[in-house]
């Protein structure tokens, strides 16, 4: 029986070489992502318009309203590099604490994604996956699952009129996976 074996350095090199390659590719494209999903079922806020309390409720003053979490933004998500839906909302809490909720929202897991606010439009089709690191753009948080309702606290500093746009954004590879225009209400 004719055995071979690797008995040259240079042979164990160019082994050792090669699955240095191969880990660096299984980590940098994370292919089991591609099969695999992470829900998350966050409790959503309710935000409503304006109510006026009864009129016989004790302590009641004509016209006045309680304080109530308002919609400020919101808009439904465009595909970009993976096909994405849902709806994206900007949400002044009645503390006046903003949160960004993400509603339904479906796309693909990938390596490294990001919830990114942004100043860039949303445009559709491939002319639209690289636009959103461009101009001025705040990361959220890591992207807490490619499936379900997601709500993300924004930082006090947080002002809705300095974003027009978000985005599930790849950090890895630089590309939006699909992004919602924030619309005012």
């Amino acid at each position: 029986m004719l055995t071979r074996t690797l008995r040259s350095p240079l042979a164990w090199a160019g082994a050792a070489l090669l699955g240095l390659v191969a880990a660096f590719g299984l980590y940098w494209f994370a292919p089991w992502k591609l099969v695999t999903d992470t829900y998350v079922d966050d409790a959503l806020p309710v935000a409503a318009g304006t109510a006026t309390p009864a009129p016989s409720a004790p302590g009641a003053t004509a016209g006045a309203s309680p304080a109530r979490d308002q919609v400020l933004a919101g808009g439904a998500f465009v595909t970009h590099e993976h096909a994405t839906t849902g709806r994206a909302e900007i949400i002044r809490r009645s503390d006046g604490r903003h949160l960004l909720v993400l509603r339904g929202l479906e796309t693909s897991n990938g390596p490294d994604l990001r919830v990114w606010l942004t100043d860039q439009p949303v445009v559709a089709g491939t002319a639209g996956w690289r636009v959103f690191d461009d101009g001025a753009w705040l990361e959220v948080a890591r992207l807490k699952g490619n499936r379900g309702d997601q709500v993300y606290e924004l930082p006090p500093s947080f002002v809705p009129a300095d974003f027009r746009s978000v985005s599930i954004w790849c950090r890895r590879f630089a590309v939006s996976f699909g992004a919602a225009e924030l619309t005012a209400t």
